[in-house]
């Protein structure tokens, strides 16, 4: 897994990429930084959904296209 920081709030995640359309994200504890992330949550309910937080899905896209993060299966095809 490869650390990414989104280039909003500075939240780290570490990531992983299994092929283009499929991403692993394990959120550290540090998450608190991130408002998008904790917007709609109310610890009172149960979710049943993840949290997102389309600034963090555009930086690890970014990080991809910048050559950061490797998606397998993708290197011969990097110009």
């Amino acid at each position: 897994m490869h650390p990414v920081s989104c280039r909003r709030c500075g939240t780290c995640v570490l990531v992983k990429k299994n092929s283009l359309a499929h991403t692993e994200i394990q959120w550290t504890t540090d998450t608190g930084a991130c408002a998008e992330l904790w917007r709609d949550h109310r610890p009172d309910v149960m979710h049943s959904v993840t949290p997102t937080c389309e600034a963090m899905r555009g930086s690890v896209e970014q990080a991809v296209r910048e050559g950061l993060l490797p998606v397998p299966g993708e290197e011969e095809r990097a110009p």
